[in-house]
């Protein structure tokens, strides 16, 4: 900045205006900028970050108003390298490698410029992210460039980013100001980003508990991947400390790999080990996943190891209350209300009520 003052107040005012910057973006009367002071900043400072998998998407710019003015084509010229912002590079970082519209991008941060145009913009990425603007920008320092389509949107005064249509390994980063809307697409290796970091968190605190594994695990069982380094984990948390927990979700992963009986039988060993609560808790998870016949399987365990518990009787009456029985499952619910720990009776007497006007209460 102290380079920009030495060009004199007169020459660094034409910058200003040559740069798109405008009375919007003035700090001062006459157009200067303050170069010694930290004073406020009509193009005020903002930062938006979005996490994608692990990896965290940060952009930081000055935010212009239109305050009246003709933008695009205008104020801001189609085919001329553009700040997208405001005052110094506006700056999009990324904690790993991803991909935008397709095309790779290693991790790092860059200077974001873009070349506006009717029909079709360019975005750049920039390995210089330190400059003033677009001022000095070298196409010889691009990282990548891709094209998108500008779309119409809803009118904005102060210049914005937003991350839109977001899904578990991608989402649009968009450019919002005036009455247009610039987005591309920036997308993650979410599996390959989280079997690098499980493997990292696991030589940290995490590889001293049985829990650590098992979340590693169970992660890769959910997203069915690396499946051999999933039971290599629940092996090692196991061996940490063998519960209902790693039992059921090592018979999960072998399974998913084919071996139905060492599968079963691991599964009834967790069954034989698991607390009551823990079979009620593995129960309802079923059935919310709309498993209602494996559920109840499970119930049935309870019902026969633990006939006294307020949460059998509750499973009693979800029973029931499948099989249009709702005078059996009033009953058993009620039962249930008479020891069930306070948290819970709220939502008991509600269960009771719907029963009441012989409503199934499965899967809620």
């Amino acid at each position: 900045m102290r380079s920009i003052c030495k060009l004199g107040w007169s020459v660094f005012a034409a910058l200003c205006v040559a740069g798109f910057a405008g009375r919007a973006e003035a700090q001062f009367k006459n157009g200067a900028q303050a170069t010694e002071l930290r004073l406020p900043e009509v193009s005020q400072r903002a930062s938006v970050t979005q996490r994608i998998g692990l990896t965290d998407v940060t952009i930081v710019y000055h935010a212009p108003l239109v305050g009246g003015r003709e933008l695009f084509g205008k104020v801001i010229p189609y085919g001329k390298v553009w700040r997208a912002g405001a005052n110094e590079n506006t700056t999009i970082a990324f904690a790993d490698d991803v991909s935008v519209e397709g095309k790779p991008l290693a991790a790092g941060t860059y200077g974001l410029h873009m070349i506006p145009d009717q029909d079709q913009w360019t975005i750049i990425f920039s390995k210089n992210s330190t400059s003033w603007g677009s001022f000095t920008y070298d196409e010889k320092e691009d990282a990548l460039r891709v094209s998108v389509k500008p779309r119409t949107a809803e009118f904005r005064d102060s210049l914005a980013y937003t991350f839109d249509d977001v899904k578990p390994d991608s989402a649009a980063v968009t450019l919002r100001w005036d009455k247009l809307a610039v987005p591309f697409v920036v997308s993650v290796d979410v599996k390959a980003i989280t079997e690098r970091s499980i493997k990292n968190q696991l030589r940290n605190v995490g590889g001293f508990t049985w829990s650590g594994y098992d979340e590693a695990a169970t992660w890769c069982l959910d997203g069915n991947c690396s499946l051999d380094e999933a039971l290599k984990w629940e092996n090692t948390s196991i061996q940490a400390e063998e519960r209902f927990e790693n039992l059921l979700t090592k018979s999960q992963i072998l399974d998913a790999m084919g071996k139905k009986q060492d599968a079963e039988a691991l599964r009834s060993k967790a069954m034989d080990v698991a607390t009551g609560v823990q079979l009620h808790v593995y129960g309802r998870g079923l059935q919310i996943q709309k498993k209602q016949d494996e559920a109840f399987t499970v119930f049935q365990i309870n019902v026969k190891k633990r006939p006294n518990e307020w949460y059998t009787h509750g499973e009693i009456s979800r029973m029931a209350s499948a099989h249009g029985d709702f005078p059996l499952a009033i009953k058993e619910m009620k039962l249930a209300l008479a020891s069930a720990p306070d948290a819970t009776k709220q939502q008991i007497q509600g269960l009771i009520a719907r029963l009441e006007k012989s409503q199934d209460i499965n899967p809620i």
